[in-house]
Order: structure tokens, then C-alpha cells, then sequence
């Protein structure tokens, strides 16, 4: 399973942004520099941003990007969602229909389940934090018990033995 680097382009433009200060502006070279990525990159990251009402933009000799909001807002899930989508959606299965026009699985589908639980625990963990909690350095692992289930040994009385 990949994050793209787009959204982890996104998440360190908002994390520049918000070390900046609510209100205070950076210009895309400035960003590019800081987080070492092409200013291109950096500009396409910050209108997917803007047009997600994240980070604002200020034309002119003083101009440049902002935080539309307290880092405290930004929930990490709602950043994610622009930048790269969920991991699972409705349209994944649309998308993976092998060669027919319909999966033969759409009735029966044994793989969904695992998908949708993958999807509900990454939620889970994006929708629990904030900017601020990645400024913060609050993120903890996640605590997931993993239940491994071992058969026991299955002892052979074997006669011809000892």
C-alpha cells in the first residue's frame, strides 16, 4: 500500500505554512527551497490546497500563500482527500473490472471487505489528527492487535516408532 508523493507534498506545505504562522505568507520558491521540491511541483500542490479552501493566496510585491485556517482545523483526513483521494471508494471497484465491462465479482465479491476495513482504520487514524497535532508531534502508532490464530501440533502415535 503507497501514499502518493503528492500527498506527502501536500502535508509538508501545509507543515512550512503553519511553522510560518496563521496569517504570515511564504512564496512558492520559498517553500520549494525549504522542503527541497521543484517550485512546479510546489505550485500545483498549493492551487489543489487553495482551491480546497486549506491555504490562501495574496497576488503582488508581498504576496504569496497562507493558511486559510487555524492548523488546529485541518484534519488531516479532509487534507489527504484532495490531494490524492481515499485509498477505497465506491469507483475502485468500477476501476479494476478486468477486461468486461462489469466485475464478475460485483455480487460476491470476497476482496471488498478487506479493502473497506483497510480504509475504515486508515480513517481512523487521518481523522483523529490535525496539522497542529503533526506540529505538535502527537502522533502516536497506531495500537492495532493483530490476532494470529496457530493451529496446535498435531501429534502422530506412530507404532512402528521407539
Amino acid at each position: 500500500m503507497k501514499f502518493s508523493a503528492q500527498e506527502e507534498y501536500g502535508l509538508r506545505c501545509l507543515i512550512a505554512l503553519a511553522r510560518k504562522g496563521v496569517g504570515q505568507s511564504m512564496t512558492i520558491p520559498e517553500i520549494s527551497d525549504q522542503e527541497g521540491l521543484t517550485s512546479s511541483h510546489v505550485a500545483k500542490i498549493l492551487a489543489i490546497l487553495r482551491r480546497s479552501g486549506f491555504v490562501a493566496s495574496t497576488r503582488g510585491q508581498s504576496g504569496g500563500y497562507a493558511l486559510a485556517m487555524e492548523p488546529r482545523d485541518m484534519v488531516l483526513r479532509d487534507v489527504l482527500e484532495p490531494l490524492g483521494g481515499r485509498m477505497f471508494s465506491e469507483e475502485f471497484c468500477e476501476r479494476h473490472t478486468g477486461i468486461l465491462a462489469n466485475c464478475v465479482h460485483e455480487t460476491d465479491c470476497t476482496l471488498r471487505p478487506l479493502w473497506n476495513g483497510i480504509q475504515q482504520a486508515v480513517d481512523g487514524i487521518v481523522g483523529r489528527y490535525t496539522i497542529q497535532d503533526l506540529l505538535d508531534g502527537v502522533i502516536e502508532p497506531p495500537k492495532i492487535q493483530l490476532s494470529v490464530t496457530r493451529r496446535a501440533p498435531v501429534e502422530i502415535e506412530d507404532e512402528a516408532c521407539c
